[in-house]
């Protein structure tokens, strides 16, 4: 009666322990399916009617005749490893100046650049002078001289 209770307990930590090495996928974002996107006619809809049809955009462009953007990413997460992003979708549909659908096109993760993010400093004439240094920094240079 033991022993078959040390194994259960043995075989039911060994399955918890594969379970929790196991790679866990997730999906972030929305893009429409091909059969909505059907219903869209480049030259005749307008951002309206493609809100209508398909939903809000996850991103649109900065001006208003930026188009709209669906994105949706597949995400891999396995143990202590950093999240792997293994697919992603986006589907571009661009406007001309009258807000009329004038292009709609899909890209994938391979289709992606990857941009190198950096932080730009604007380094100033005076060299590292700090602010405070700069406001006390001429307190030692008055004479008494300059002050009659």
């Amino acid at each position: 009666m033991v022993s078959r209770l040390r194994f259960a307990l043995l075989a039911g930590t060994a399955a918890l322990g594969l379970a929790a090495c196991s790679a866990q996928y997730r999906t972030h974002g929305y893009v429409p399916r091909e059969d909505d996107l059907l219903q869209i006619v480049p030259g005749i809809d307008t951002r309206a009617t493609v809100e209508d049809v398909i939903g809000v955009p996850s991103a649109s462009g900065v001006t208003d005749q930026g188009g709209y953007y669906y994105i949706e990413s597949q995400v891999r997460s396995f143990a202590w490893q950093e999240p792997e992003i293994v697919d992603r979708k986006v589907l571009a549909i661009t406007f001309d100046g009258q807000g009329v659908v004038s292009n709609i096109t899909r890209y994938g993760l391979e289709d992606g650049n990857v941009v190198p993010l950096t932080r730009r400093i604007t380094r100033t004439s005076d060299g590292e002078l700090g602010f405070i240094r700069r406001l006390f920094g001429n307190i030692g240079s008055l004479a008494l001289g300059d002050l009659e």
